[in-house]
């Protein structure tokens, strides 16, 4: 038997997920003489051994990548295939995989599995990862649980560190990168609802229909980050009609790994804070109408008349009052080639990229605590680091620049102005920069390039509609009111100074209270009359 990979907390936790099997389970495995078939090989033989409803059985590897494995519902016939060995962030996937064939029930929506069930043609998804991507479970476990949903559907995760000429021949320099039917489908994070959205328009047409039959909420909040579910938190505390429109639920916090500064928390990361906001708002009578993109807003003139979302689905969504919450994203460089080159060695999360670079050398835009501390982690994949700093100093705290300093495959430019994008037309091969200084053009040979320049306020949809900053942040006052009336905004999207977790949390706590002071004010005869629409 292959040694084990499982310590005995983790087996003590599998052990009680697994209890919930209700069906059989089939496990293949796809081997060869290698260390990491060895580690996968070990890794099936252990999970076999902890539940009585899964065997382990011999399937021909011809035509499989090895190492490999499947995971297979013998009562529904669905397939789920690893291609690698699925731990790190992925090790989640897999018990998720094993549950949802075995007939634990899968936590989505009736209507939304009824419109996975029923999707016609046959889609076979290729995923490609790294195991220390953030983002890559998210994609992965969705198209895992479509796959566990209809048998037309199957998903395989590709670990690209492993598969590493596989991963070259399609030049995957980014990841989540997913393929279907052979050609590329999507890049990055995807929610359920955009990949269903791109197979079944039918599908989102029937959603947005429902959306468009809600009543008209008291409290609309657009946007499912920290200051989005702490508003909703406290407009439902106060007992009016809470709605959630959210992209994705958690926002920027998803990509964020270390957090030691959330204050009675001594350390978490992204995913689990986001994990612990969504089930604290689920204790409440809160409607969310997740994987929606808000794409406009109307509003009246006058206190207490209603305002209108319009969604990227096509559905409206109307309420009293509104918080927009949705936050930034990162900054781009806007020079040329990095549009060109994006995914194809232009990364903006090095957690999650960086495996690809592995042995090679890249170069980090920016030289802020995002920046540096980005250079210090690719330190130890990478075989080189060059940092970029416009600035004539770094901006990144000291701790992180005496560590970066110490670092002997960090070099650190400073005056540098990224000029363009190099590449050969299907990856990127370098980057220009300008010494603001002495004004001469230099290069630097890099496989990637990772930006690190902070980030921009999402309120794209709302220039010429509310009053914004030179830099698009929306502006408000102390209780967190926009320019429109009963319109209210929280956290990075808006021009609080500070861009902070428990900053957003505070500051959408404050405009949901201060949502709720409009509303007991809004003109009587004006909220009747909506009512009574």
């Amino acid at each position: 038997m292959s040694h084990s990979n499982l310590d005995l907390n983790i087996v003590s936790q599998l052990t009680n997920y697994l209890n919930n099997l209700t069906t059989p389970v089939e496990l293949a495995v796809f081997v060869d003489d290698s260390a990491k078939s060895a580690e996968l090989q070990g890794l099936v033989n252990q999970i076999a051994e902890l539940s009585s409803l899964i065997t382990v059985v011999e399937r021909n590897p011809e035509n499989e990548r090895v190492p490999s494995m499947l995971v297979r519902s013998v009562v529904n016939s669905t397939e789920i295939r690893f291609a690698g060995v699925p731990m790190g962030h992925e090790f989640t996937s897999l018990v998720l995989a094993l549950l949802h064939s075995g007939g634990h029930p899968i936590k989505l929506e009736a209507e939304v599995i009824e419109q996975v069930k029923h999707l016609q043609g046959d889609f076979n998804f290729e995923t490609y990862v790294s195991l220390s991507c953030q983002n890559c479970p998210d994609v992965v476990q969705v198209l895992n649980m479509m796959a566990a949903i209809n048998p037309r559907v199957k998903n395989v995760m590709i670990d690209g560190a492993i598969h590493v000429e596989e991963a070259e021949r399609r030049n995957i320099l980014a990841v989540p990168t997913v393929y279907l039917n052979g050609e590329p489908f999507t890049q990055g994070r995807v929610t359920l609802s955009d990949i269903l959205n791109k197979v079944d328009t039918a599908g989102q047409l029937e959603q947005a229909e429902v959306i468009n039959d809600k009543s008209v909420f008291d409290f609309l909040v657009v946007g499912g980050g920290p200051a989005g579910a702490a508003a909703a938190i406290y407009g439902a505390r106060k007992g009016i009609s809470t709605g959630v429109v959210a992209d994705r639920f958690g926002g920027q916090v998803q990509d964020t790994m270390a957090i030691e500064n959330f204050i009675s928390v001594t350390a978490t990361d992204g995913p689990k804070l986001v994990a612990n906001l969504e089930a604290h708002v689920a204790e409440y009578n809160v409607d969310i109408m997740d994987h929606q993109k808000a794409k406009s807003i109307m509003g009246s003139n006058q206190a207490g008349g209603l305002i209108e979302i319009e969604l990227e689905s096509g559905a409206t969504v109307k309420s009293r009052s509104v918080l927009l919450a949705t936050g930034a994203r990162w900054r781009e460089m806007n020079v040329p080639g990095e549009q060109e080159y994006r995914g194809k060695g232009v990364a903006y999360c090095p957690h999650c990229d960086g495996p690809l670079f592995k042995g090679k050398s890249v170069a980090v835009v920016g030289g802020g605590n995002s920046g540096i501390e980005a250079a210090i982690d690719l330190a130890g994949i990478v075989e080189h680091v060059t940092v970029l700093e416009f600035d004539s100093k770094l901006r990144a705290d000291a701790v992180l620049q005496n560590k970066a300093n110490s670092m002997p495959n960090i070099t650190i430019i400073l005056n540098a102005e990224t000029t363009e994008v190099l590449g050969d037309g299907d990856k990127v091969r370098g980057l220009d920069y300008r010494c603001r200084v002495s004004e001469g053009i230099h290069h630097v040979v890099v496989a990637g390039i990772f930006v690190q320049i902070g980030l921009v306020p999402n309120t794209d949809f709302l220039r010429g509609v509310l009053d914004l900053t030179n830099r698009g942040e929306i502006i408000t006052d102390e209780r967190g009111q926009t320019s429109m009336p009963g319109v209210f905004a929280a956290g990075d999207v808006t021009d609080t100074p500070y861009k902070q977790i428990i900053i957003a949390m505070g500051n959408g706590a404050n405009a949901a209270l201060g949502a709720f002071d409009y509303l007991i004010r809004a003109p009587e005869q004006v909220v009747d009359e909506e009512k009574a629409a």
